[in-house]
């Protein structure tokens, strides 16, 4: 199989569990949605899809959100409580091998995930070579370690730093 072609389906993937996580996360607090007021008490995998699958088709969690119904309180503050994506896969051994060369795929991607258009990848790339040692700063360092070292040095370019701004 392709490595460009593998790489992308990892990515792919990572995603798309970090979507269904981030979903199953009660984004506005638990019990939000006609879904969670269907399968209250329930656990499982099963319970949980169907529950997503259900506040999100219907758009009623969404309707709850802003009109404060259907146990959704939008004062609630969001977590996460997964793994990085940059954990998932090993991806973060293959950014620091691809940062400290300045280039590759795993590099790309990573900047994509930063929201950093194709224009200032090149840039991008060249920026976090030189900063390499700043952000990993150590062996062990940690995927939210490595973001945020990585957004502060983006902050500290002209040309990242409006890519550096992540919500609140």
């Amino acid at each position: 199989m392709d490595k460009r072609l593998l790489s992308k389906g990892l990515m792919i993937g990572a995603l798309s569990l970090a979507s269904v996580a981030a979903q199953a996360a009660q984004a506005g607090g638990g019990g939000c949605g006609w879904g969670n007021m269907l399968f209250e008490g329930q656990s499982g995998l099963f319970p949980h899809l169907i529950a997503t699958t259900t506040n999100g088709t219907s758009g009623n969690a969404t309707f709850g959100l802003t009109s404060g119904t259907n146990g959704c309180d939008s004062s609630v503050k969001l977590g996460y409580g997964g793994r990085s994506l940059l954990a998932m896969n090993g991806m973060l051994d293959s950014i620091a091998e691809d940062m400290a060369q300045g280039r590759g795929e795993a590099l790309d991607a990573y900047a994509t995930l930063l929201g950093v258009e194709k224009g200032d990848r090149e840039h991008f790339a060249k920026v976090t070579q030189q900063n390499f040692s700043t952000i990993f700063s150590k062996p062990d360092v940690t995927s939210e370690q490595v973001l945020t070292a990585t957004l502060d040095v983006m902050s500290r370019d002209a040309q990242l730093a409006r890519y550096a701004k992540q919500p609140a």
